[in-house]
Parts: structure tokens; C-alpha cells; sequence
């Protein structure tokens, strides 16, 4: 209390500059470790109530701010995003970081940010209104004679009030808006109607507080249209899930929404302080500055800035993996066999890149010449397992994992207060499971006797080995899970895998939103060149696939350039593929004619089943985390899931390696079919 005092009492030394001894009052009042981040602020109010003389210190300070400076900057723009744009914005943080906004001298706004700074947006937060709404009750403000402060106060409160309601009415006409939700223009725009009668509104106080008048400032017609305007955001956010969303969006978005809180806002306080209730006005000018506290504290936060404009995005992006992921899940046994078909084909072909890979390192070519070589060899490769609807087995859990993201996000989102039945969701990781089983037994399945065969095709032809006798011995060591970084760099893979899920999902979006079939399908020379229907065919092929091509063609370089650029960089980087090191291990057999020991043999094939398993749970549990996190699933609804899955293990195992005769799941009940739907082939693609 004594500390609190005396930095009270610099506010009545005259060599003190006023700033400055706010900002000292303020770094009083952080709480010490230990203590509770409102005590410091319940010793204020408790102090200013005890201490007449500290109370007209601080609170003459206050008014004279409030005279000299003007708070319509500081109402209408702290803690709302400018009208710059998201990177812009990025950018600005970024600089402010490094070099701070110089102080106008004329701005509340200014004033506020010299006093509040990053480290308090903690404490603040802790912080209830109620205790600041004692601390304005503390500054005895009626006593004051301070007509002037208070005409300006609520001169720059009305002024900020008609920009944020300008501000928001020409949001909602945005080209971007209207395209994604058309009734607000073909209907009267509810950003149009909120903004005439907020105008209306602050026109209506003025003439109250002008004239004196008797008849009561009503705020509730503007609050009943402030929640219609809310409601047509909501519905252009759930229309950009659909058709697609970027960061722009996003961010005019959840610009859009700071607006139409800080109105709302605004006009709760200007009707208190209209209708003369004091206790009113002093709670909502506690929540106020509470608000505008924490949004100055967070003014140049980058983290938090990137977290809520990543939102939408990142969701889109989940979701259309999330879609694409349930292609990967089969049902029926039938689906399950035809899973093992399709990767069986995926295992013929990785085979066929594994061998073109060795045989691209035999050539000499120059450091770069070969990154791009390889890049090449594995993007053309995936694209190609695509193009034949072929399976790569370790591309299966970013996305699945994204689907079964989307279930518990769906069943979370139902829940509402009540438990719901996990079965469903339960029957999903099932059938993921015993799917993702049946595509690695395929891959490895065909890999292995693949190269095998054509390592022996190759001695018998040529009567040399494919594969060198000191080359094959490097290919079973790189495999080796004790002599080598196999497991770490299997684990980079798993990253890999990871990034290549969000990259089909990102072009998924941006074909989404872009609207790329339809723009391609109004060209004319390909329509003259191939005809009109086949064109049609094509741009359909392309709006369904163009995600999982551009994810397979940036998969193959980022497991292409990873060696390239830990060469560059000197570091021991490189990737482990369970295919292709499976590949690598029947080709090394059959370069040595299989005269090796069995230990090293089997230590090999140990090496290629925990790369296997690194692959899958790196890359799954990436894509799980991201997914959840976009879809806001909270820990209880986790642990509960997982409680259910552990359960279904203990008394159904079977249910995780072959699904039951028929399609209905171990619960008794049918499982929910796909929501990508699309014929068998379509959902056995890569």
C-alpha cells in the first residue's frame, strides 16, 4: 500500500510529467508473483476512497487528458484491425516490434499505449470489470467541475460511434460479401439499416444531452439489428466453408465482428451516460476500458494476430482434407479388398520409382541436377499412382485423420450440454485403421516381390546387378534402426506427409474460391480444340482432383529436396519412405543374391517396419492435432474418445484389422456412409 502511495503522490509533483506517472501507477499495479492480479486494483479503488487528495490528483490528471487529447481514434480503432489487409497488418506488428509508434501528443489513443504495455495482457484479462467499475466509482467524478471534459468525452464518444457504424455498413457492401451471400444485396442489407440507425441514435443523445430533454435514449431497435448484422457474417462464414476462403476474408471478417462489438459497446455506454445512470455508465465504461486495455497490450502480438486470421482457412483447408480423407476409409469387406487392389497397384509403380531413383544416382549428375532429378522422379511417380487410382498407403493418415477431426468436431458441435454417443466415431477410427492396413500390406506386399523379380530380371538380361554388391549393403543400413538415423529421418517424412495433406487441401480451397472450373470452362480455344463436352470432363477432373495432384507433385519435392537442402545447409537431413525402403530392401536382396546374413536381413526388415509406423503416426498425429484445433475440440471431448477407442481394442479387436462379413459395424448399428460419397473408384484414389 505505502509503494501505491507514493506513486500516487509523483501525480502531484509538477516535475513529473503526467504519462509518466500513469505509467508508473500502472506498473504498480501488475500483481507480484503470488498475488492475485485484481488485489492491486481493489487497493487503488480502496485508496482512493480513503485518500481525497490522491483521488483529485489522479482523477484532475484523467480530465485534463481528456480535454488536451481526442479519444475518437482511441474508441473507434484499438482493438479493431485496420482497413490495410492481413499481410499489411502483419508487417506493421512486425516493425512496431522492432521500432514502437512514436506518441502523437493528441490522442488518447497514443496516451494509452504509452501506459499499457505487452506484458500486461496476462494480468488484465484476470481482471473483472467489477473492480475497475469500483475504481471509476472511486474518482468521485462528480465532483469535479468538469463540464468541459465531460462535453468532449461524449462529443468523441458520438463522433467514434458514426465512424465505427459508416465503417460497418460499407464491410457488409463489400465485393466479397456479396458474393459469398447475395440477399445482402438483393434485400435490404441489415449493414445498411444498423448503420441509419445508429446515426440515428447518436443524433437522438445529442439532442437529449443538448436540450435536456426528458424522453429516454433507447438503444434496444439498434441492439435487435446489431445481432441481424452478426447473423449475416455467421452466414457468410459458413457459405466461405463451401465455396471456399482466404485470408482476406478472414480477416474482413473478424474485422467486421470487432466492429459490431465495439458499436455495441459504444452505444451502451452512450445511453447510460444519456439517460443519467451512473451506476449504469460506470459498469459499462469499466467494461470499455477493460477491453481497450487489453487490445492495446495486444497491439503488436503476432502470434495472436496469425491464430484468429488463420481460423477459417485453416478449418477450409482441414476440411477438404477431411474429405478426401474419407475416400481412404472403406466400409465393407469388398472396400477393404478393394483398398488392398488399389495399393497393391501403388506398390507396382513405387517399386518402378524406387528403381529409376538408383538408377538416377548412378549417372554423376551435378548436386542440383540430381535434387531436381530425384524431386522429379518421386512427384511425376505420385501423380501417376494418382492418375491410375492407385494408393500410396503413408499419404492415408493426414488425411483420414482430418475426417475423423471432422466427426468429433461434428459430435462436439451436437453435444450442446449433453453427452453423445461416441460409437460412431469409434466405428470411423475402426474402419481408418483396418483400412490403413490393407493399404500398407498392399504397398509392401507388391513392393518387395516387385523389386525382388526385377533385380533378378535385370542379372539374368544383363548378367550384372542392378543393384551393386558395396550399394545393396548401404540400402539394408540406411534401414538399419540402431546403425542409422533411419527412425528420425522416417519421423521427417512423417512431416512431410503431413505438410503434402494441407497442400492438397490449401489447392482444394483455393480452386474452391478462384473458381477454377468455371473460369477455365469459359476459354475458347480449348473448347474448339477439344470440343465443348470433353472440355467439360476436363475441367471437372480438374475441379475434383487438382488438390490431390498439386499435394502428390509438392510430396515428391519435399522428399526429393529434403537431402538437398540439409546438403546445403550441412546438416544430416534425409527422409524414410516404409514403400520405398521396402523397395530398397528387395533390390539390395537381389544384388547380393541373397548371400546375406539373415541377422542383418531381419534387422533391415525390422528397420522398414518402424519406419512404417514412424511414417503413420508422425504424419497422423500432425494432422490430428491441426484438425481438432481448427474444429476448437476441447481435451474432455478427447480423453473421452480415446477412453471409447481403448474399450472398443479390449473387447472388439477383430474390428481393427478385418471388417465384419457385413456392413454393420461392431455396435449393431450401420456405420455412417461417406460424406465424399462418389463411385468405388473414386474413393480408392490416392
Amino acid at each position: 500500500m505505502s509503494r501505491l502511495v507514493d506513486t500516487l503522490c509523483l501525480l502531484l509533483d509538477p516535475h513529473v510529467e503526467s504519462l509518466d506517472a500513469l505509467t508508473a501507477l500502472m506498473a504498480e499495479l501488475r500483481p507480484a508473483h503470488g498475488m492475485a492480479p485484481a488485489d492491486n486494483v481493489r487497493a487503488l479503488a480502496e485508496l482512493l476512497q480513503a485518500r481525497p487528495d490522491l483521488r483529485a490528483a489522479l482523477r484532475g490528471v484523467l480530465l485534463e487528458l481528456v480535454i488536451h487529447r481526442h479519444a475518437v481514434l482511441l474508441f473507434a480503432t484499438v482493438g479493431i484491425y485496420p482497413a490495410t489487409g492481413f499481410f499489411s497488418e502483419t508487417f506493421r506488428r512486425l516493425a512496431h516490434r522492432l521500432l514502437p509508434e512514436a506518441d502523437e501528443g493528441d490522442q488518447l489513443k497514443g496516451a494509452l499505449e504509452h501506459i499499457i504495455q505487452a506484458r500486461d495482457a496476462s494480468w488484465l484479462t484476470e481482471v473483472p470489470e467489477s473492480e475497475w467499475a469500483a475504481v471509476i466509482a472511486a474518482l468521485h467524478l462528480d465532483e469535479a467541475a468538469g463540464e468541459l471534459a465531460a462535453h468532449r468525452f461524449n462529443e468523441d464518444l458520438l463522433e467514434a460511434l458514426r465512424v465505427v457504424a459508416h465503417r460497418i455498413a460499407a464491410a457488409g457492401l463489400e465485393p466479397e460479401m456479396l458474393r459469398l451471400d447475395p440477399t445482402l444485396e438483393n434485400h435490404v442489407s441489415p449493414y445498411l439499416a444498423l448503420c441509419e440507425e445508429a446515426l440515428a441514435f447518436a443524433q437522438a443523445v445529442e439532442a437529449k444531452v443538448g436540450a435536456g430533454g426528458t424522453a429516454p435514449a433507447d438503444v434496444r431497435h439498434l441492439h435487435v439489428l446489431i445481432d441481424q448484422a452478426r447473423a449475416a457474417g455467421d452466414r457468410v462464414r459458413r457459405r466461405a466453408r463451401q465455396l471456399g476462403a482466404s485470408f482476406h476474408l478472414t480477416f474482413r471478417l473478424r474485422r467486421l465482428a470487432q466492429h459490431l462489438d465495439r458499436l455495441e459497446r459504444l452505444t451502451l455506454l452512450a445511453e447510460a451516460l444519456a439517460n443519467h445512470r451512473p451506476g449504469d455508465a460506470r459498469a459499462q465504461g469499466a467494461v470499455l476500458w477493460r477491453e481497450l486495455a487489453i487490445a492495446a497490450s495486444h497491439r503488436d502480438d503476432l502470434i495472436g494476430f496469425w491464430r484468429e486470421n488463420t481460423e477459417l482457412v485453416a478449418l477450409r483447408v482441414t476440411e477438404n482434407a477431411g474429405k478426401s480423407g474419407e475416400h481412404y476409409i472403406g466400409e465393407t469387406r469388398a472396400d477393404w479388398f478393394a483398398m488392398l487392389r488399389s495399393a497393391a497397384g501403388g506398390g507396382i509403380i513405387i517399386a518402378l520409382m524406387a528403381a529409376n531413383k538408383l538408377h538416377l544416382g548412378t549417372l554423376g549428375l551435378a548436386p542440383l541436377t540430381e535434387v531436381l532429378a530425384y524431386c522429379l522422379n518421386y512427384s511425376l511417380g505420385f501423380m501417376l499412382i494418382h492418375l491410375l487410382h492407385f494408393t500410396v498407403a503413408t499419404k492415408q493418415p493426414a488425411m483420414t485423420a482430418n475426417a475423423i477431426a471432422a466427426a468429433i468436431g461434428d459430435m462436439q458441435a451436437g453435444g450442446k450440454g449433453r453427452q453423445r454417443d461416441p460409437s460412431p466415431v469409434v466405428d470411423l477410427v475402426a474402419r481408418t485403421v483396418r483400412t490403413q492396413l490393407a493399404a500398407i500390406l498392399g504397398n509392401v506386399g507388391l513392393a518387395v516381390p516387385v523389386a525382388i523379380l526385377g533385380g533378378l530380371l535385370f542379372r539374368w538380361l544383363t548378367s550384372a546387378p542392378y543393384v551393386a554388391a558395396e550399394k545393396a549393403r548401404i540400402l539394408l543400413q540406411d534401414s538399419d534402426p540402431i546403425a542409422s538415423g533411419a527412425i528420425l529421418f522416417a519421423a521427417v517424412a512423417g512431416v512431410c506427409l503431413f505438410l503434402a495433406g494441407l497442400i492438397a487441401g490449401y489447392y482444394d480451397n483455393l480452386c474452391a474460391y478462384n473458381r477454377i472450373p468455371q473460369r477455365l470452362d469459359r476459354l475458347g480455344w480449348p473448347r474448339r480444340l477439344f470440343g465443348r463436352e470433353r472440355w467439360r470432363r476436363i475441367t471437372d477432373y480438374i475441379g475434383n482432383n487438382l488438390g490431390a495432384l498439386a499435394g502428390n507433385f509438392f510430396f515428391g519435392f519435399l522428399l526429393g529436396g529434403t537431402a538437398g537442402v540439409g546438403m546445403l545447409l550441412g546438416l544430416p537431413l534425409d527422409i524414410r519412405h516404409i514403400a520405398f525402403s521396402s523397395a530398397y530392401w528387395g533390390y539390395a536382396l537381389a544384388g547380393l543374391e541373397f548371400d546375406v546374413a539373415w541377422q542383418t536381413a531381419a534387422l533391415a526388415a525390422l528397420g522398414v517396419l518402424l519406419i512404417g509406423v514412424t511414417n503413420l503416426v508422425v504424419s497422423f498425429s500432425l494432422a490430428m492435432w491441426i484438425g481438432l484445433k481448427a474444429r476448437g475440440v476441447d481435451l474432455r471431448q478427447r480423453l473421452r474418445l480415446v477412453r471409447a477407442i481403448l474399450w472398443r481394442c479390449l473387447t472388439h479387436p477383430g474390428d481393427f484389422f478385418l471388417p465384419p462379413r457385413a456392413a454393420v459395424s461392431a455396435t449393431g448399428h450401420e456405420p455412417p456412409t461417406s460424406r465424399g460419397g462418389g463411385s468405388r473408384q473414386d474413393r480408392m484414389t490416392s
